[in-house]
């Protein structure tokens, strides 16, 4: 496995071997999250690439989607010849395909609700195989491996990987325009959505957000197969969340089938973002016949996936969350839930912008996303390697958001721009306090900053 490394190739990696299969991998030598886990399933990584590490042997051989034959010489050694050679997307296709495959679909909150959904199920006793982009303390890894014929699975829509997965049930959280670099228009950007939703069967199974518009505009196609809807705002669903309140570090919501009264419901998790993720859980796990008691303990019970809010600790008394929002919407609902749950604190957010492409598109949007934080550093974007780099910088959010400041009255609120980590570590040592809230946001390792603060 080229590229064994990534959450999602470790993933296929746990699940091969626990079927007796011998697996081996190659990567880089840089420490990632999952070298825990590999060394636990003792398979072997050499931490270099090179095309002479592919065993003559092997009878399959999986690439990373980081990786392709313009940038891995193993990759470009193996990829046009006899041997068997599958893209990560592929293979996780092959598998999912042969279950009764769950894919959690949409712009936002996958890897939160496909996890969710994995663990109410697993406490339930269906005891589902799960596969998600993130670790899950409750899972002690990124996946769940069973032996029931359910696999949960969270289904990642750049590159087109949606081709190759045929799902019998679906959760579809929303559809927000993103990856610009694949996708040339908001257009080709919602068709694959559509695509997927198409291949569900007859009687298989559609949940879906109807607070979004263009779910909404794919529910009204018609399709044969069953379809249930949530919503907080929107009437027409058949799950409704209501009387939203928060309170010791919770949040609870009634929650009504078809103005049936559910009861009230409370999760751990904050932001009316994570109440829509849970309807989506709570309305797949009901049409599952798990008993709705069931469903209301471990829905509470659940605690999130690592790097989504996720507390790391303390520097001189201000509290230092980590955050993998990387797209406007994401930051925005994220500040939000964040300015919910600690409205006294005095927010920093410190962003590390992921692309140079999805930068561009949505500087815009970027620029509006960060009303609710009261300090802003800006860090420089976090290139991708499959992308052209430059045609813009850090320093055009910044300027953008300082325009909109101008313009709408926000003088008070601080935006700076700080190049680099080691610079902005300096930064937060020399001004945090106690009151603080320093947020950490972005797609990439910006989480080492906040691991470097609390460890001194």
């Amino acid at each position: 496995m080229i590229g064994i490394k990534g959450v999602g190739m470790t993933m296929l990696a746990q699940y091969f071997a626990s079927k007796g299969m011998k697996v081996t991998g190659s990567d880089t030598a840089e420490k990632f999250m999952t070298d825990q886990v590999l060394e636990k399933c003792k398979i072997p990584v050499i931490e270099k690439f090179n095309k002479l590490n592919i065993p003559k042997d092997a009878d399959v051989i999986i690439y990373s989607s980081a990786y392709n034959e313009i940038n891995n010489e193993e990759v470009r050694s193996v990829i046009n010849t006899n041997r068997k050679v599958l893209c990560y997307a592929k293979a996780l296709g092959d598998v999912f395909n042969q279950y009764y495959g769950i894919g959690v679909i949409g712009s936002h909150g996958k890897t939160t609700t496909s996890a969710w959904l994995g663990f109410v199920m697993d406490s339930a006793g269906l005891k589902p195989n799960v596969m998600v982009g993130a670790r899950v303390p409750q899972f002690n890894g990124s996946s769940l491996i069973n032996e029931s014929n359910y696999l949960v699975a969270e289904l990642d829509e750049y590159q087109n990987k949606f081709q190759y997965a045929s799902p019998q049930a679906v959760i579809l959280n929303n559809i927000d325009f993103d990856h610009p670099d694949f996708f040339p228009t908001h257009e080709s950007y919602t068709q694959v959505f559509i695509d997927l939703v198409k291949r569900i069967p007859k009687k298989g199974l559609l949940v879906a957000n109807l607070d979004d518009e263009k779910v909404e505009k794919i529910v009204q196609l018609n399709f044969e197969f069953k379809a249930i809807t949530y919503a907080i705002k929107n009437g027409k669903a058949n799950y409704i969340a209501s009387e939203i309140e928060q309170a010791l570090g919770r949040q609870y919501f009634r929650v009504s089938f078809d103005n049936e009264d559910l009861g009230i419901f409370n999760i751990k998790l904050t932001g009316d973002h994570n109440i829509l993720n849970a309807l989506g859980v709570i309305a797949m796990c009901v049409e599952l016949e798990i008993d709705l008691i069931d469903i209301r303990t471990y829905l509470a019970d659940f605690i999130g996936t690592e790097r989504r809010m996720q507390t790391l600790g303390e520097y001189n008394k201000a509290l230092i969350i980590d955050d993998y929002a990387h797209h406007p919407t994401e930051i925005r609902v994220t500040l939000a839930g964040i300015k919910k749950l600690y409205p006294s604190k005095n927010i920093i957010c410190v962003f590390h912008p992921h692309t140079f492409t999805r930068t561009k598109a949505l500087l815009d949007e970027f620029a509006n996303s960060f009303n609710d934080a009261d300090k802003i550093v800006v860090l420089d974007i976090y290139g991708s390697a499959r992308e052209e780099q430059g045609g813009i910088s850090s320093k055009s959010i910044v300027d953008k958001i300082i325009e909109l400041n101008n313009n709408n009255d926000r003088g008070n609120q601080e935006v700076l721009y700080i190049p680099s980590f080691m610079e902005c570590e300096e930064y937060l040592r020399k001004i945090a306090k106690n009151n603080d809230l320093i947020l950490l946001m972005g797609a990439g390792d910006i989480f080492k900053i906040g691991k470097n603060l609390i460890r001194i």
